[in-house]
């Protein structure tokens, strides 16, 4: 708790001076906020979105070069949606189990 009095006066601080600090957690808060769910949304659409249209247009690429590379960032972005969904079950896994 006085960690985060300290983090939120240090923020405060920063933020009269004409900066602003973002505060950084050292592990996930127990709940995800509404908006944090939808930028959790944005994420994976943002990679299936990028994945769909690497790999389409690595379909259509004349240049093996290129196709390599649009593969590799279709691979990226896949790898990208899987950990975000690992994370997303975890999570998911570590809520369910009852607190002793």
């Amino acid at each position: 708790m006085q960690g985060m009095q300290n983090q939120q006066q240090a923020g405060m601080q920063n933020q009269m001076g004409g900066q602003q600090q973002q505060m950084t957690y050292q592990t996930p808060p127990p709940i995800i906020t509404t908006k944090d769910h939808l930028y959790i949304n944005d994420m994976l659409s943002w990679n299936l979105l990028a994945m769909k249209k690497a790999h389409s247009f690595a379909e259509q690429c004349q240049d093996q070069e290129i196709k390599s590379v649009l593969e590799k960032t279709g691979q990226m972005h896949q790898r990208h949606y899987q950990k975000i969904l690992s994370h997303l079950k975890t999570q998911q896994q570590q809520q369910s189990i009852p607190m002793q």
